[in-house]
């Protein structure tokens, strides 16, 4: 099954089985899901959760209570202006800065809370939090097909404040973890795939990008994207 054809098998098996949750519909989004919370609290388990000081999460909102417990727990967010729009392409959300942690960690609530930085001044990451419309338990992450979570982490990588190391972590339903995802040579594969009953550790085979794929982004994507600028191979 390709890719597109796997992001709709898993919407309308959310929707139709009545474990989607608000935004809705589930397509065309990294979809909520019945027991988010719980699969939240079961990665908060984790001594890499526990190890990590330093987050960079995605928005959506499957995730929205992970990024609510690692600001409860002291943790220092980071998360993406959306579609890397802004030369400041990240929201840096410290919990000891914030006066309002919970409104600070929803997407509609971050610009008016939490300070925007440029990729220079981001500290480094200890554990990536990914949102996921389908996955394989060998660590093979399919997204809403827009490219910019991996672009994210290209980024961060290119400024080595991520690397071969760093843990990246998903939580999504059951109904999203799949056999036979297929990879690109982009996609970031995943360390730690969590459900609200499970925690699979991949043993990923796949090789994690070294950084900005090129051959990946067309001249409109760059020109969108003012902080590629500087890592341009064409200076």
């Amino acid at each position: 099954m390709d890719k597109q054809s796997l992001r709709e098998t898993v919407w309308d098996e959310l929707e139709d089985s009545g474990e989607a949750r608000f935004p809705f519909p589930p397509h065309g989004r990294i979809p909520n899901f019945a027991g988010a919370d719980a699969a939240a609290q079961r990665l908060a388990g984790l001594d890499e959760w526990t190890d990590a000081r330093r987050l960079k999460a995605n928005p959506d909102a499957p995730q929205l209570p992970v990024r609510r417990a690692a600001l409860d727990a002291g943790k220092t967010v980071y998360m993406a202006v959306p579609r890397l729009r802004d030369e400041r392409c990240f929201y840096r959300l410290d919990p000891a800065e914030l006066a309002d942690p919970d409104a600070a960690a929803t997407v509609s609530g971050v610009e008016d809370h939490a300070e925007q930085v440029g990729p220079a001044v981001v500290d480094r990451i200890d554990l990536v939090v990914v949102g996921s419309v389908a996955v394989s338990p060998d660590g093979a992450r399919v997204g809403k097909g827009e490219g910019y979570s991996d672009l994210e982490f290209a980024v961060l990588s290119e400024l080595g404040l991520v690397d071969a190391e760093t843990t990246v972590v998903t939580t999504v339903h059951e109904l999203q973890v799949r056999d036979g995802v297929a990879v690109d040579a982009h996609d970031v594969p995943l360390d730690v795939i969590v459900t609200p009953e499970r925690v699979v550790r991949t043993e990923t085979p796949h090789e994690r990008p070294a950084g900005i794929d090129w051959d990946a982004l067309d001249d409109e994507r760059i020109e969108e994207i003012p902080v590629l600028e500087r890592f341009s191979p064409d200076g």
